[in-house]
C-alpha cells in the first residue's frame, strides 16, 4: 500500500529545510516492519509543494508503526512543524489497472 501527503511550505522557508527534517524521520521510520520506501517529489511548477509517497507491505505494518511512535520522529517532526502545512491525501491499494508502454512489463 501507498500512503501520500502533500507538504505546502511556508513563506519565509524552503523545501530544503523541510527535506532534511524529512530525510532524518524517513530513515527511522523505514526500519519499521513492512517499509520498502518513501520518495519525496517537488511539484514542477510550483517549488514550495512536495508529495510524498511512503510504500508498505500492509496498512497492518503502517499502522503498527503509527501505535507505537518512534519518539525520535516525533521530536523530528515537532521541530518541523514551523516549516510546513501538511495535507494528508490518504492510503491507496496497490493499483488495479496498470497499463505499461509496449514492450515493458509492469514491475
Amino acid at each position: 500500500m501507498k500512503y501520500l501527503f502533500e507538504v505546502h511550505i511556508r513563506e519565509g522557508h524552503t523545501a530544503e529545510e523541510y527535506a532534511d527534517a524529512w530525510v532524518r524521520a524517513s530513515e527511522i521510520i523505514q526500519q519499521a516492519a513492512g517499509a520498502r520506501g518513501t520518495a519525496l517529489h517537488r511539484k514542477m511548477d510550483d517549488p514550495n509543494v512536495l508529495l510524498a509517497i511512503a510504500e508498505w507491505d500492509s496498512k497492518a505494518d503502517r499502522d503498527a508503526m503509527e501505535a507505537a511512535p518512534d519518539p525520535r520522529v516525533a521530536e523530528i517532526i515537532r521541530s518541523a512543524s514551523h516549516l510546513c502545512d501538511i495535507r494528508p491525501l490518504g492510503e491507496f491499494d496497490e493499483p488495479e489497472w496498470v497499463v505499461m508502454p509496449p514492450g515493458q512489463d509492469e514491475s
